[in-house]
């Protein structure tokens, strides 16, 4: 059953449990397809803050072996790191055989945070501009599968969810100085992005809009379309069969009283 929110119509709270099990197997399934055959997916989530990635990339991730799905958010650069060569740092992260690595903002830092708050020159911004295509066409050419996923997030939406951060302290942390910047630069961010896709929305590795004003449909969407773009199979397991623990014999346990347990804060509740 769906809900009304204002004009916007939304899946209901179970009709989203459901799918998102479900959707949440199959991410399983293809994390033991990527392991067994060896292939290797690099996914990249971009957008504006507060437009919904890291909880889409949480919904992906909870079900998955972090040994295969690994998740890279780096911070700012180190003054070392700022006088390598651009991609250097991430290149470090890219997958190996088997291995699923989703970037919580990347290279496209550059064209985004860096361009529009004066972090990097012209002369940076324009070579990375040049180099952003041949470098991902080179890491398709090497056999990364590179998927590149856009969070679009309506201005009044994008305010609703800043606003709802002042008020609930889980979330405060998530109002850093450049997310409160950002806000007063919603025309510049959307020309910086405009400028990007029209130089790295490529053949090889295009964009991929995702609408994002409903959360849950954003969500369920992005997985969806993931797994529709990975030729995945259901890899075969052997059946695990529990053996009759064998007795215990030789071994006498220490006093309870002689280890320092938790509290239990839960017996408040019962």
């Amino acid at each position: 059953m769906a809900e009304q929110e204002g004009t916007r119509t939304k899946i209901s709270n179970a009709d989203y449990e459901a799918e998102l099990a479900r959707l949440q197997i199959e991410l399983v399934k293809l994390q033991e397809w990527v392991k067994h055959s060896g292939h290797k997916v690099a996914i990249i989530f971009e957008g504006r803050d507060a437009a919904g990635k890291g909880g889409t990339i949480k919904r992906i991730t909870e079900a998955m072996n972090p040994r295969v799905c690994q998740v890279v958010a780096l911070p700012a650069p180190t003054e070392r790191e700022k006088t390598q060569w651009y991609f250097q740092r991430y290149v470090a992260h890219l997958p190996a055989a088997g291995e699923i690595v989703i970037f919580d903002r990347s290279w496209y830092n550059r064209a985004g945070v860096e361009r529009v708050m004066g972090f990097c020159s012209d002369q940076e911004y324009r070579e990375f501009m040049r180099s952003c295509p041949e470098f991902e066409r080179m890491l398709v050419r090497s056999g990364i599968q590179l998927i590149k996923y856009w969070f679009s997030v309506s201005d009044d939406e994008q305010e609703r969810r800043f606003q709802k951060r002042l008020t609930d302290p889980t979330k405060q942390w998530k109002l850093s100085p450049m997310d409160l910047e950002s806000r007063k630069r919603w025309v510049d961010y959307s020309r910086a992005k405009d400028d990007m896709f029209n130089h790295t929305d490529i053949k090889q590795a295009p964009w991929y809009v995702v609408n994002s004003d409903v959360k849950k449909h954003a969500r369920l969407d992005c997985i969806s379309h993931l797994l529709s773009l990975i030729p995945y199979e259901e890899v075969e397991r052997p059946p695990v069969v529990l053996e009759e623990r064998p007795p215990q014999r030789s071994y006498v346990r220490p006093p309870m009283d002689d280890q320092e347990f938790v509290p239990p804060a839960h017996s408040r509740f019962l």
